[in-house]
């Protein structure tokens, strides 16, 4: 069969991929962001491609629809509103999961047609900060450095980003460097110690937010010990003498650092001529999160260290496509191709191109004040396209009621049932990943071709077709004819041509005569450059600016909440949680906690704890580690209304954005924390799909069907019934085993002597081989075995899985380890483990220490 050359769908890495129809997935040996490689989610892809789920054709309230029926809908609908409301009581909010020509298009649609700037993104929540930090720096919206820099780097700094996790191909391209130049040096700045921490040569543990303080602090260092730059400062930087009057005000003890690990850090960063500076959530997403960004920027600047290889600051973006949308303006902030939405000239210009009646005149509402738009009544008319805000959102709960009082609301996306298309009126079936073509841009500015290997399923299209469709039926036809999504690039690189005369970073010129079904991955403004070594930046006066930023107070709230991702999955999991391979590794919502916290608690392992505050609640498991510091607690974002009845952790946090960035704070909720003490805790494996239907419950997908965490206030009276209503079964053999001493239950379904489902409960936290009694599923396994936790041919149990891209479980790794592997190369050469992706490597080096194994040498 042969493979297509496409591009991953995940995070902004956009590594290469060789794709088949078949579920063939290989990395691209010839893409330069991974040469090959792959991270768990990318060599699971073909696992997800299935059309379970999936949403096929139109459907207008709860009935299918056809196509015209549907967008003739859609189009009166938002016509209606802009005539009886004005262009501003209609809204878009889109995804770094389109392509570039989809934002393109809604783009040009809502800013020049409907003639409002109410289309934002969900890539405001991952890297507005950013952006923002680099027009105030730079002038306009530039990245500077290229992956490459992270290999020739002599220090890399890794800021507020578990890159092991979020990022795995980037950390593997540093771990290999770094094995290579052993004296290459490793700083990992996080309040929490995560799996990147084990790769670095010092963790400095900051207190939340403490980012601006440290960062003023090495200014002033830097300052103190003649380490800056002046011929570079004289000549190209504006704001010296100022920012650093600021930063000197900062007090340096809310770092949350002791004076040894700062001296430290900012010792190592001065000595160190060849150092990049790696930022991604943990400084984006915060209150303080441009400040944050330019207080990196400000020491990058004052040393010259910006724009030569192996130097500069890199911001890591969390979207496949969050730089594309960045380039369309598809921000209620910007204006197309990194023109300025505030410039009466550019906005006239990008109307002169589109020959547009109309062209919006100022900012539009930024993700979280468009949804509070939505709640107060302002907006009459939403469109949401591929992404699922009911969940991502801050305070998610109050979110999905702001959808639900809109009362108009379209979506376009893959899956029928997810937490927003509940809420919607009209839902439109778009096209996925490996049914569509386009283009992404990654986090170095490399614009890749994503390309279809498999028919559009049922009455699925693109969504740059179906926003065009749209925009016809609205009367502007003549300006969205597009035939294939090759048109819309070329349109997009022809604006870049004629709007030349406005200096600015954006430079498309490579593309112009690209020939698009063949587009291999190039950069832009060209392969392998690097912004500013020369001084010129992209302020009238052509110069940069330091800006002064201070620090924010230290937060005195008990318990902090920083939420973030899981190595295996990917934002609400329509797509990572079709693996059973992602699913295993952590397989319900949890809350890291300390020790000393849990304790306090009373909370051990395995308990469940509740947090709360004004916005909502979340039951939790509790991971009892000193990975947090005492006082913050730590929970992934992950799961939904659809996977679990209780841990949806952006029912916690609160709406409070960057004033300059509007980026979300998500990282430093204040909630309170207790115990959860249900009647009962159970594990349930089915045949079937499962819902969650306790107080408590996480549901997953395993190899031979779906598994779920359970646990609820009140003991049934017939667990025979209870189980059949769990397993969504209405008949079945039903055996039941009590233990009257312990009050455990165990239960087993069987339809025509196969197993289809299995509950086990208990009065405390449900202690089993869950691979073994998921292995049961489906097969003939004798009833008295399978309640007894032993697969029918009695294998050994792998235990928990920590190597998903190869199904390696915990015991089968100590099995090894026992046997002689006592190195993670040596568990790699037997298993495994760890030979893909890399991301589990630190993982088994825990293992090793945990089993008290003495480990070789790599």
């Amino acid at each position: 069969m042969s493979l297509t050359k496409t591009t991953c769908p995940y995070c902004g890495v956009g590594c290469g991929v060789l794709a088949g129809s078949d579920g063939t997935i290989k990395g691209d040996p010839d893409h330069p962001a991974n040469f090959g490689r792959l991270c768990s989610k990318g060599a699971a892809l073909g696992e997800t491609i299935d059309l379970e789920g999936r949403l096929l054709h139109p459907k207008i309230g709860r009935r299918q629809a056809g196509w015209d029926e549907a967008l003739d809908l859609v189009a009166a609908k938002f016509s209606m509103a802009i005539a009886e409301h004005g262009p501003d009581s209609v809204a878009f909010y889109a995804s770094g999961q389109l392509l570039t020509e989809d934002y393109y298009v809604a783009n040009k649609l809502m800013k020049g047609f409907i003639g409002s700037a109410n289309i934002d993104t969900n890539s405001r929540l991952c890297m507005a900060s950013s952006v923002a930090g680099h027009k105030r720096a730079f002038g306009t919206d530039t990245v500077p450095g290229i992956y490459a820099d992270l290999e020739e780097a002599d220090l890399i700094v890794l800021v507020g980003s578990n890159l092991a996790w979020c990022h795995p191909v980037l950390y593997q391209r540093i771990a290999s460097a770094k094995e290579a130049r052993p004296d290459m040096r490793v700083v990992n700045i996080d309040p929490r110690r995560t799996a990147t921490s084990d790769l670095a040569d010092l963790h400095v543990q900051i207190a939340p937010d403490g980012d601006v303080a440290l960062f003023n602090g090495l200014l002033t260092h830097l300052d103190d010990h003649g380490s800056f730059d002046q011929t570079y400062t004289d000549n190209h930087v504006n704001g010296l003498a100022e920012t650093v009057a600021a930063a000197r005000a900062s007090n340096l003890s809310d770092t949350g650092l002791s004076a040894q690990d700062r001296t430290t850090f900012f010792n190592l960063w001065a000595n160190t001529p060849k150092v990049v500076t790696i930022y991604s959530q943990g400084v984006n997403q915060s209150a303080c999160g441009t400040d944050k960004v330019n207080a990196i920027l400000n020491c990058h600047l004052a040393t010259g260290r910006i724009g030569k290889p192996g130097m500069g600051p890199f911001s890591a973006t969390g979207q496949p496509n969050a730089m594309g949308g960045r380039e369309v303006g598809g921000l209620a902030n910007m204006l197309a191709n990194h023109l300025e939405l505030n410039n009466a000239d550019h906005r006239q210009a990008v109307q002169v191109f589109w020959e547009s009646p109309t062209i919006c005149s100022k900012a539009g509402l930024k993700a979280v004040d468009l949804f509070q738009a939505c709640a107060s009544g302002q907006i009459k008319a939403l469109w949401i396209m591929s992404t699922n805000p009911a969940v991502s959102l801050p305070d998610a709960d109050g979110v999905a009621t702001a959808i639900a009082n809109v009362p108009f609301v379209v979506t376009s996306d893959i899956i029928e049932a997810t937490d927003t298309t509940m809420l919607s009126h009209v839902c439109l079936p778009a096209t996925g990943w490996g049914e569509k073509d386009g283009t992404v841009t990654n986090s170095e500015r490399r614009i890749s071709r994503q390309r279809a290997f498999l028919p559009a399923p049922g009455q699925a299209r693109p969504d740059w077709a179906i926003i065009s469709d749209v925009a016809t039926r609205m009367g502007f036809g003549a300006a969205f004819a597009y035939k294939t999504p090759a048109d819309v690039f070329a349109e997009y690189v022809a604006l870049d041509a004629a709007t030349t005369q406005f200096p600015r970073d954006l430079d498309l010129s490579i593309f112009a005569d690209a020939d698009y079904a063949n587009l291999i991955p190039t950069q832009w403004p060209s392969n392998d450059h690097r912004f500013f070594a020369d001084g010129r930046f992209f302020h009238p006066d052509g110069k940069a600016r330091m800006i002064p930023v201070a620090a924010p107070a230290v937060s005195t709230q008990h318990f902090t909440l920083n939420t973030g991702r899981n190595r295996d999955q990917w934002h609400t999991m329509t797509r990572t949680g079709k693996s059973a391979r992602l699913g295993p590794h952590l397989a319900e919502p949890y809350v890291e906690i300390h020790p000393q916290d849990a304790a306090a608690l009373q909370v051990g392992a395995g308990d469940l704890v509740t947090l709360e505050n004004t916005y909502g609640r979340a039951i939790l498991r509790a991971l009892v580690t000193p990975r947090v510091a005492q006082g913050q607690l730590f929970a992934p974002m992950h799961w939904t209304r659809q996977r679990s009845s209780s841990g949806l952790i952006n029912s916690l946090t609160a709406p409070v954005t960057d004033p300059i960035s509007g980026q979300p704070a998500l990282k430093s909720g204040a909630v309170s924390a207790k115990l959860y003490k249900p009647k009962w805790y159970g594990f349930l494996a089915s045949a079937e799909v499962l819902r969650p239907q306790t107080p408590y419950a996480a549901i997953a997908r395993t190899q031979t069907g779906w598994q779920a965490e359970l646990a609820a206030s009140q003991t049934p009276d017939d667990w025979e019934q209870e189980t059949l209503r769990l397993a969504g079964q209405s008949t079945g053999d039903v055996s039941v085993q009590t233990d009257p001493a312990t009050g455990a239950v165990r239960v087993a379904i069987q339809a025509d002597g196969i197993i289809i489902a299995l509950l086990f409960a208990s009065s405390h936290p449900v202690v089993l081989s869950r691979s073994a009694a998921i292995s049961c599923i489906g097969t003939d396994t004798p009833t008295l075995d399978a309640l007894a936790g032993r697969t029918r041919a009695n294998l050994p149990d792998p235990g928990a899985t920590v190597c998903a891209c190869f199904n390696v479980g915990r015991n089968t790794l100590l099995a090894a380890a026992s046997n002689g592997a006592r190195s993670v190369a040596a568990l790699g050469d037997v298993t495994c483990a760890g030979t893909n992706c890399g991301s589990c490597k630190p993982e088994l080096a825990t293992l090793l220490t945990e089993a008290s194994l003495p480990m070789a040498a790599e």
